[in-house]
């Protein structure tokens, strides 16, 4: 019996040692699995913002691009009746150039 006892606690020890580093391996395997998993998942993220930043910057150039289009027509109109008019600038002010004064004294209109 003495032998059979020890060959018992032998198979028992090393049974143990075998489990013991089964479940190191297997925890080993997990921990790549997961840091592959936490990898291609950051790689996603990242790859998911760069589409949303190209969609955003994408969506921003049309609506430039829709605005330059469209003239503010009433707007450009309410500054020349503010103005005095279409034909009056700041330059001459609201009664606009002096016929007269285009003629740099001369009666002919090439100056001659």
């Amino acid at each position: 019996m003495g032998i059979e006892a020890a060959t018992l606690a032998w198979i028992t020890a090393a049974s143990s040692a075998a489990a013991a580093g089964y479940s190191i391996y297997s925890g080993e395997q997990a921990a790549k699995k997961q840091e592959k998993s936490l990898q291609m998942q950051d790689q996603a993220n990242k790859q998911a913002v760069a589409t949303a930043q190209k969609q955003e910057k994408s969506a921003e150039e049309n609506v430039r691009a829709a605005n330059r289009k469209q003239a503010d027509v009433s707007a450009i109109l309410a500054a020349a009746q503010d103005t005095g008019g279409a034909d009056r600038t700041l330059l001459t002010g609201p009664t606009g150039v002096d016929p007269t004064q285009l003629a740099l004294g001369k009666n002919t209109l090439l100056g001659a």
